[in-house]
């Protein structure tokens, strides 16, 4: 893409990630990497001014649900680590992971459902405790009808009812010069919504 260094990390099958960074704003050499857990093709960092920025698909866990569990304890070390040393860190992408029932539509909450369970919110929950925080929410945080992903069928995404699987997640340092986080639900013809926050330059 013209006017910036892009990075695509994927391979056969359904999963992959990318970080595109503007070329003018992020001019020095940029290192990617993947923490060990990354198994398929499902995170990579870079660091730029001082912050790590990690591009997520967490696994829907439909079909092993115990490698979903695995990658979110993964990312809770990953993101306990940051914490620890106090390195900041912005967590971005398709997490899965609905993290309260208000984060679902009342016609598609479901008590079983994978992406609604206890122990996939609790996860999530902790990964957000490690010094982070739910950036679109935070901004947000009245709004019973902020969802990401909406199926592909009955009109769901132009109805608006949807379930919120996406997420930034900012170190709190980071966090704090937020100045806004939208989902453009109106953009493009996926069923997920392109979730855009905007910084201010620290």
């Amino acid at each position: 893409m013209e006017g910036y260094r892009c990075f695509w990390h994927g391979g056969k099958g359904y999963s992959g990630v990318a970080i595109l960074l503007n070329a003018t704003t992020c001019a020095d050499p940029t290192t990617f990497a993947h923490p060990a857990f990354d198994l398929e093709q499902r995170i990579v960092t870079t660091d730029v001014r001082g912050v790590t920025i990690a591009s997520i698909y967490v696994p829907n866990g439909g079909k092993d649900f115990a490698a979903k569990m695995a990658f979110l304890s993964a990312m809770d070390d990953f993101a306990r680590s940051f914490q620890e040393t106090g390195r900041t860190l912005l967590l971005c992408g398709d997490l899965n992971v609905t993290l309260t029932e208000r984060d679902v539509h009342p016609k598609e909450r479901k008590p079983r459902a994978i992406g609604q369970l206890p122990e996939e919110r609790a996860l999530l929950a902790r990964i957000i405790s490690r010094g982070l925080v739910d950036v679109g929410r935070a901004l947000d945080p009245d709004n019973t009808d902020l969802f990401t992903w909406w199926a592909p069928w009955r009109n769901m995404k132009q109805r608006n009812i949807g379930w919120r699987l996406d997420y930034v997640l900012a170190s709190t340092n980071l966090a704090g010069t937020a100045d806004s986080c939208v989902v453009q639900r109106e953009v493009g013809t996926s069923d997920h919504g392109p979730v855009v926050a905007v910084f201010r330059e620290r």
